[in-house]
Parts: structure tokens; C-alpha cells; sequence
């Protein structure tokens, strides 16, 4: 079962990517990672991508797996509405370009900000509970795609697919939608990892609420903090 979603995973980002590949190589243009908007912004903007659409698509599922976790997995509520906020606020980024034009400039910074303090507020008065959900469940598969997938959101795309990088590259050559390419697919690489991350620790934390409530007891009475419970 674990051997059959792994492959199930790898197929299904390899087709997403091949079909995006493919889309913008049979007919260029077709992924829009640069549309014009308006005159005085000549860079323009990737938000219309269907790249972008499919990032946002992802988080709103990471975000529902997480939350359904939340409420039938009592023991990993802390770890799931942490997880969860996250997600809300790559969300809330993702569609930061449609907030500040469809509604108040800078709006989405503002619900970012009210989605991190709720989501520390929340960790900090239930710091036992989530030390012991955490304790629970690490290591495993999913926390170690989760950190994986940081390191491709806030290491590789700040540094690789940063514009400087590519002017100094291409020189003359260089055109924004190289930048714009660069930043997205990079992004959508990140958001599988969660994706994938999200998937397994559900599968974890489903595994774990299943268990008797017996031997999670005697096992913190025994004053030991299990490593990576249940089958997943």
C-alpha cells in the first residue's frame, strides 16, 4: 500500500508537469506567466497562469485534509490547525494580486497577519498538547516532505528564482517571464512536496486516532514520548 501511493504520487506530478510542458510548447503563450495588465507595469503579472491556479488548488486541498484532521483527530489537533494556518496563509499570498486589486490594496498582508497571530495564540496556549503531538509523529514520511517542501519554498525559489540572478545570467537577453517560469514552477514543485506531506500525515494521524485509548495512556504514564505511532 505504501510502495502503490508513492508511485501513485510520482505519476501524478510527473503528468501535471508533462501536461504543463506540453501545453505552453504546443501552443506558446498558453501558461500566460506574463500577462499585461496594465501600462505602467510592463514586467506584468503570472497570477492568470493556470500554473498559479494549480498552486492555489493544492493549498485549498492541503488546507481541507488538514482541517477534516483537526476535527477527527483529536490528539493531532495542534500539529493539523498549525499545518492548517499555513496553508491558509500561502493561500491568502497566493491571492494577494486579485485581493489588492478586487478589493483593498495590501488587504491580503492584513488577514496573513490576523491568520499568524490566531494560529501562535493558539500553539502557545495548547504548547503541552502540541508537544506531545508532535513527539508523536516525528519522524515520519510527511513532516519530512513538509520540510522538504520548505526548503524548495524559502531557500531555492527566494535565491534561484530571484531576477537578479537571471539578468546577471542572460544578460542582454534576459526578458521577466524567464523570472516569472523560473519562480512558478519552482513554487509548484514545493507545493506537491506539502501536497504529498500533507496526504501522509493525515494518513499518520488517522492511524494513531484509531488506536486504543488505552495504550496512548499507559504509554504517557510511563513518562516516554512515542516515536512515529501508528501504521501509515
Amino acid at each position: 500500500m505504501l510502495l502503490f501511493r508513492y508511485i501513485t504520487y510520482f505519476i501524478g506530478i510527473a503528468l501535471v508537469i508533462l501536461l504543463l510542458t506540453w501545453l505552453e510548447i504546443s501552443s506558446p503563450g498558453a501558461l500566460k506567466l506574463q500577462v499585461i495588465t496594465s501600462a505602467t507595469d510592463p514586467a506584468g503579472t503570472s497570477e492568470y497562469s493556470p500554473v498559479e491556479i494549480i498552486q492555489t488548488l493544492i493549498l485549498v486541498i492541503c488546507g481541507s485534509l488538514l482541517a477534516w484532521t483537526a476535527r477527527y483527530c483529536p490528539s493531532q489537533r495542534p500539529i493539523a490547525i498549525l499545518f492548517a494556518g499555513a496553508a491558509l496563509i500561502f493561500l491568502l499570498r497566493e491571492l494577494g494580486f486579485f485581493l489588492d486589486t478586487f478589493v483593498v490594496t495590501n488587504s491580503w498582508q492584513v488577514m496573513i497577519a490576523i491568520v499568524a497571530a490566531l494560529v501562535i495564540v493558539y500553539c502557545y496556549r495548547h504548547w503541552r498538547r502540541f508537544r506531545l503531538a508532535w513527539f508523536r509523529v516525528w519522524p515520519s514520511p510527511g513532516l519530512t516532505l513538509y520540510f522538504a517542501g520548505a526548503i524548495v519554498m524559502f531557500a531555492c525559489v527566494p535565491l534561484i528564482a530571484r531576477e537578479a540572478f537571471w539578468q546577471s545570467l542572460l544578460g542582454d537577453g534576459y526578458q521577466h517571464i524567464v523570472h516569472f517560469a523560473a519562480q512558478e514552477m519552482m513554487q509548484l514543485i514545493g507545493y506537491s512536496l506539502w501536497l504529498v506531506g500533507t496526504i501522509e500525515y493525515v494518513y499518520q494521524a488517522r492511524a494513531i486516532a484509531l488506536q486504543e485509548p488505552q495504550t496512548v495512556a499507559a504509554k504517557r504514564r510511563a513518562g516516554r514520548h512515542p516515536k512515529s505511532e501508528g501504521r501509515f
